[in-house]
């Protein structure tokens, strides 16, 4: 992670077939084409990658969770519960649909935890939407038995956690519906784009339509077609869906690439008794685009992040102190701090994060340390960053 590390001709291919008959929309101008159809053929290639009936692109990960939630009737005054710990797209695509965010603690697997989503359930829930953070998983049985048994839409968000299985299926092929990101630090990058995944026909025919303006999709002239219902403008453009392509069908190479570095990486720390790593639930398989591990406390976290930091060990986080990632920092939501009027419903809804704690996150992200697996790098680079990790560790811990 991420796929912009090896670009090559690959990319390059699919891209000139776009530039060479000059048509960057995906779809009309059928004459122009010369066969080639990038956006389609991007979501029959996700099709396969992800187990699933039917696949949607669209122009992002954010858009992907909008559309996904719309697509599913989640909208004004509804309640999604969502994690503590994940990218600010995750609120912002609920509050675009004039839904309340509700935010639940996390567990040791970085994730939503069961018992912290069963008891924010009110008459107003309408879904869950589990973020499979950094590349892993939460315990998705679970989850799932909780949806049922109170008559919830499941949504997945897997923007970060392509290439993780979960007893045997695709992480983002799950829940009822599935959100994936391909920008551009994602270990399938396109640049900038997303993708609605789904097994659900309804669902499907909703976030085909609504991505494009209400589009009935039907027959050859884009002119003559019909709007069932509103929507707007998530399209993916050829360019972008071209790149994904030719990405995707790398992803084995990739995931391979990343499981390699990752494990050497993890079997060097895993001599450090003070070290201890993310849960991983039974039957889960990571990506292997993050390792994730904790260490006694916050300060020693922080201590070990300066001396990586000193001794040049490169993208590394702990997201107590993250602006992007955790809730800690979310000023802006809890303020509501907005370039437009806020409905009088969403402030209601939102009351809660004012005085609100999450001990139990607070507790697991604070001596978090997460590090980014990155394509690019040989064994041997590999092996010295495990050993400079080792060494910052031990000099800390000493």
């Amino acid at each position: 992670m991420p796929g912009f590390e090896l670009f090559g001709d690959k990319e390059r291919k699919e891209l000139n077939d776009v530039l060479d008959n000059g048509v960057l929309m995906r779809y009309g101008f059928d004459g122009m084409r010369k066969g080639h159809w990038k956006a389609k053929a991007l979501e029959a290639e996700l099709q396969t990658t992800f187990q699933s009936k039917h696949v949607q692109l669209v122009s992002s990960g954010t858009a992907a969770v909008s559309v996904a939630l719309a697509s599913a009737g989640v909208g004004a005054g509804d309640e999604v519960i969502m994690p503590t710990f994940t990218f600010v797209a995750s609120f912002e695509a609920i509050m675009m649909l004039g839904a309340i965010p509700i935010l639940v603690d996390i567990n040791d697997t970085l994730t939503l935890d069961p018992k912290a989503v069963e008891a924010a359930i009110t008459p107003k829930t309408k879904a869950v939407m589990v973020v499979q953070m950094c590349g892993s998983m939460a315990n998705m049985d679970a989850l799932s038995q909780i949806c049922d048994k109170h008559n919830l839409i499941f949504v997945e968000d897997a923007c970060q956690a392509i290439g993780g299985t979960y007893k045997g299926k695709p992480l983002g092929s799950i829940a009822d519906i599935g959100c994936f990101s391909f920008d551009f630090v994602k270990t399938i990058t396109c640049g900038e784009g997303g993708a609605v995944v789904t097994n659900n026909k309804d669902y499907y025919i909703n976030a085909d339509h609504y991505s494009d303006h209400g589009h009935d999709h039907i027959g050859n002239d884009r002119g003559a077609e019909t709007h069932p219902f509103l929507g707007y403008n998530f399209r993916i453009s050829e360019l972008h869906a071209a790149v994904g392509l030719a990405q995707v069908r790398r992803l084995p190479e990739f995931i391979a690439i990343q499981k390699k570095n990752y494990t050497i990486i993890r079997d060097a720390l895993s001599q450090i008794p003070e070290v201890t790593f993310r849960k991983v639930p039974d039957g889960g398989e990571e990506s292997y685009a993050f390792l994730n591990f904790f260490l006694p406390d916050i300060e020693i976290a922080r201590k070990v992040l300066a001396a990586f930091k000193e001794n040049g060990v490169d993208v590394c986080w702990n997201y107590y102190d993250n602006n992007w990632h955790y809730i800690r920092k979310w000023d802006h939501l809890k303020y509501l701090k907005s370039l437009f009027p806020i409905t009088k419903e969403v402030k209601e809804g939102l009351k809660y994060l004012q005085t609100k704690t999450f001990d139990q996150s607070n507790s697991y992200i604070a001596r978090n340390i997460s590090c980014l697996i990155k394509l690019s790098w040989s064994e041997d680079e590999v092996r010295n960053r495990a050993k400079k990790m080792v060494k910052c560790i031990k000099y800390v811990m000493d």
